[in-house]
């Protein structure tokens, strides 16, 4: 089939290249403008671009999706089918083009964890199982009648990362595996059915770790996060410094807790935080600035015994 792929980050690139190696005509790709990036401000392209300029695919960069310059481009591609993976939500104008319609991929097994972060959503809420489903796309966000899903086993010490790839990788197969059914005309859309469960954004403020929690669902939030965008916590020193830090890995400790939030450091290799019914020891942190360490190497150059939790 001659398509359109509309993507941006790196777990779209996996169903970019699929696509190609599946058979199927990349007419051009449709991803993110440029934008600038970090300290240094400096502009990086997308994943999905990088791979489209490495294949020498066509590339649109729309600013605003209803421009009706970039309609008229995307007709001019004469696709017979759009194909979403990691984009942001499209207009009727778009996703009604193509005569065999448009669908996305999302990461997890709708109508669970509809939203913009699924799989870090899953992790944190304990789920076991969560998988991939292609769904043709409506006016509702993560709504769309399903064609084809595929289960996910989680284990136990699942992070946000390994899930990632996990999915991306189940996710090629899946929009090729779509797309082959779309072309035979073999699928037929079905109505999502069960719980909806939503997977809304995470911000800065999400991902503030809350030691009222139990040091279960602690340990599943530092994973649910890891390593991107990272769990937080501040520890304010006897001498009144704030120490914001990011936290990568933890596991519960035999101990249980005291008081919810207290502190204990014996200086040297041991790092823990007292959450509703057990300690949290911190194994991996980062603090603003710094490289990712281990809690014995940070120790060896920062003593926080005696700190505080903010």
């Amino acid at each position: 089939m001659r398509v359109v792929f509309f993507g941006t980050p790196e777990f779209a690139v996996a169903s970019l290249e699929a696509i190609m190696d599946g058979g199927h005509e990349v007419a051009a790709v449709v991803t993110t403008p440029d934008r600038p990036a970090g300290r240094g401000q400096k502009v990086l392209f997308s994943a999905v671009k990088q791979c489209a300029l490495q294949h020498h695919i066509p590339l649109l960069q729309p600013e605003w999706l209803k421009d009706e310059a970039f309609l008229e481009s995307l007709r001019s591609l004469r696709a017979e089918a759009f194909v979403v993976v990691a984009f942001r939500m499209l207009p009727e104008a778009v996703w009604a083009m193509p005569p065999q319609g448009t669908f996305n991929l999302h990461a997890s097994l709708l109508p669970r964890y509809r939203g913009a972060a699924p799989i870090n959503w899953a992790i944190i809420n304990g789920e076991s199982v969560t998988g991939v489903t292609t769904f043709m796309l409506n006016h509702h966000i993560d709504e769309g009648a399903i064609l084809l899903q595929r289960s996910v086993e989680l284990a136990s010490n699942e992070t946000a990362g390994s899930l990632h790839d996990k999915l991306a990788s189940v996710g090629q197969h899946l929009v090729v595996e779509t797309l082959d059914g779309i072309e035979k005309g073999i699928l037929t859309p079905r109505p999502q059915q069960g719980i909806a469960c939503p997977a809304p954004k995470i911000y800065k403020e999400t991902c503030k770790i809350n030691f009222q929690a139990t040091a279960r669902e602690v340990e599943r939030f530092v994973r649910g996060l890891a390593p991107y965008p990272a769990a937080t916590l501040s520890l304010c020193t006897p001498a009144g410094e704030i120490i914001p830090f990011k936290i990568f890995r933890c596991k519960v400790s035999d101990t249980q807790s005291t008081a919810c939030g207290a502190v204990e450091c014996d200086g040297k290799s041991t790092l823990k935080i007292a959450a509703s019914d057990y300690f949290v020891e911190i194994l991996e942190l980062q603090m603003a600035g710094k490289r990712k360490n281990s809690v014995e190497e940070f120790l060896r150059g920062k003593d926080l015994t005696g700190c505080k939790l903010v």
